[in-house]
């Protein structure tokens, strides 16, 4: 029998379960491009509850418990003498989310020698050092897609929140209990005629794009691998060769690309300068790669009239993090690709990577990242690592 060690988020400040704002969500069955929603056997839960806390354990703990595997599930993943580093020696698997990571290190992978499956509930496992988990004979998976289109929608509502300045807004006929609209429209404009860039073609960035169409916007991107040209021009989206040229051509910029030693502080006081003054940017991707303090520094100065994000480093950030004090910001909590609805589906496609690891039965190739235990099914990703 297995050890599955889950490192979840805390559960809600008023308890647990929450009072729900509505009864069902939309079944969906598939994603652009042709891939389906996860496929598991069974699930133990009902579509739009609250899965990705201590409490909602992803639904996984009847499942496991059944099967006789011990099912350990904690927040606590900070410091030396941490419920996650006092688990890991004799845990078989790790299950995480890039909202609350439990940051797999050279360190923590080689004190797990039993470890052998590292789930990302949700996209993006950059909180596991990938070379080590190779070392190591490790497994990593993700449940692709089955955020992207919620990553999507968030980037776009933080674009129109900056662009039609609703936080102060918002502020002034709350907090400050007044109606002072002089203030609120004294930076409020519209996107309809603006040059919309997003940096990042894939998934998440080409539904950004998509999303964005229809507002009358000029679309710009940069991907090192450029979209078929009758996708260009059914966007009308204009290709850029560099992060540079693109981010100096756009008004608004929305950041998607994965976070790796070439995008690793990209957007220092350098390349923040090169971009028109006022200037907004939206990032959904990871926090390190935008320079922390050069953002700061650039709304301080007018050089960015806006940023807007929902990934910080470390997650959570410490209280002082000047991120959370810096004007005219829309920030948020990690929460774009957690979404009830998001939940559901990584939630059941977490279960169905177990599934298939329990059986020895190939895990989707869109879900592998590092397949160290040969689980790889037909047509991996070109990026997978076969040991």
């Amino acid at each position: 029998m297995a050890k599955i060690l889950a490192v979840l988020y805390p559960d809600p400040v008023g308890g647990y379960p929450p009072k729900y704002a509505r009864d069902e969500i939309p079944t969906i069955t598939g994603y652009p491009g042709g891939q389906t929603a996860p496929t598991p056997q069974a699930i133990d839960f009902t579509p739009g509850q609250l899965l990705g806390c201590v409490s909602g354990e992803l639904g996984l703990r009847r499942f496991l418990e059944d099967r006789g595997d011990t099912y350990v599930v904690t927040s606590d993943k900070e410091g030396a003498d941490s419920t996650l580093d006092r688990e890991l020696p004799d845990t078989d698997v790790v299950i995480s989310q890039p909202f609350w990571p439990a940051y797999l290190t050279p360190e923590r992978i080689a004190a797990a020698p039993r470890l052998k499956l590292a789930i990302t509930a949700g996209i993006g496992s950059d909180h596991v050092d990938l070379p080590s988990a190779i070392e190591h004979g490790m497994t990593v998976a993700e449940v692709t897609f089955s955020n992207s289109i919620s990553v999507s929608e968030h980037a776009v509502m933080q674009i129109l929140d900056l662009v039609h300045n609703f936080v102060p807004c918002h502020e002034w006929v709350t907090a400050e209990k007044g109606w002072n609209i002089a203030d609120s429209v004294s930076r409020s404009y519209d996107i309809e005629g603006m040059d919309v860039g997003v940096l990042g073609s894939g998934r998440i960035g080409q539904a950004v794009l998509r999303r964005l169409k229809p507002f009358d916007v000029h679309l710009h991107y940069h991907d090192v691998h450029r979209l078929p040209k009758e996708v260009e021009a059914e966007l009308e989206a204009t290709w850029h060769p560099d992060a540079r040229s693109l981010a100096s051509s756009v008004d608004v910029l929305s950041i998607h690309t994965p976070l790796h030693p070439q995008t690793l502080n990209l957007f220092d006081e350098e390349m923040i300068g090169a971009m028109k003054r006022g200037a907004y940017i939206v990032n959904t991707a990871r926090a390190l790669i935008v320079d922390r303090d050069a953002v700061v520094r650039a709304l301080n100065s007018g050089q960015l009239a806006g940023y807007a994000g929902d990934v910080w480093y470390p997650q959570p950030p410490p209280p002082d993090h000047p991120w959370r004090t810096m004007p005219n910001e829309a920030m948020t909590p990690h929460v774009s690709g957690s979404t009830l609805s998001a939940q559901t589906r990584y939630s059941a496609g977490t279960r169905e990577i177990l599934e298939c690891w329990f059986d020895g039965r190939p895990i989707r190739s869109e879900y592998l990242i590092v397949d160290g235990g040969g689980l790889a099914g037909a047509g991996a990703r070109s990026y997978t690592v076969a040991k």
